[in-house]
């Protein structure tokens, strides 16, 4: 469920503009403020099926441009290639020598890595 739950926060990330004004509403009341289907249903004054279908299309939808789209995947596949480009830096680091063109190398690939990182 958890799995799940990230899974999904993840795609509102990245697509939740996407939704209606009302279904992005429902998920920040859902998984952000943490509120229950019938907490929601109650301020919103409808049943908590409605809350729970919204909820449901909504996810349908971010399964569904995730699947075409693939954003989220490839943001995913990119972190961990920088990290495995992060690690092997950090092992030639240690089998460098003393000289200056080698350390000024590996820093500037981390630099670049950095900047790709947060972007």
């Amino acid at each position: 469920m958890l799995e799940k739950t990230l899974r999904l926060v993840q795609l509102y990330d990245i697509y939740g503009v996407l939704l209606t004004k009302r279904q992005q509403e429902f998920f920040r009341l859902y998984f952000e403020e943490d509120l229950s289907l019938g907490e929601i249903a109650a301020e919103f004054n409808i049943s908590r099926q409605a809350v729970h279908d919204i909820l449901n299309r909504g996810e349908a939808s971010l399964v569904k441009w995730e699947h075409g789209l693939n954003l989220v995947e490839s943001s995913l596949q990119r972190k961990q290639i920088i990290n495995e480009i992060f690690s092997l830096l950090k092992n030639l680091k240690k089998e460098l020598t003393a000289d200056g063109k080698g350390w000024a190398l590996v820093t500037k690939i981390k630099l670049l890595l950095e900047l790709l990182a947060r972007t």
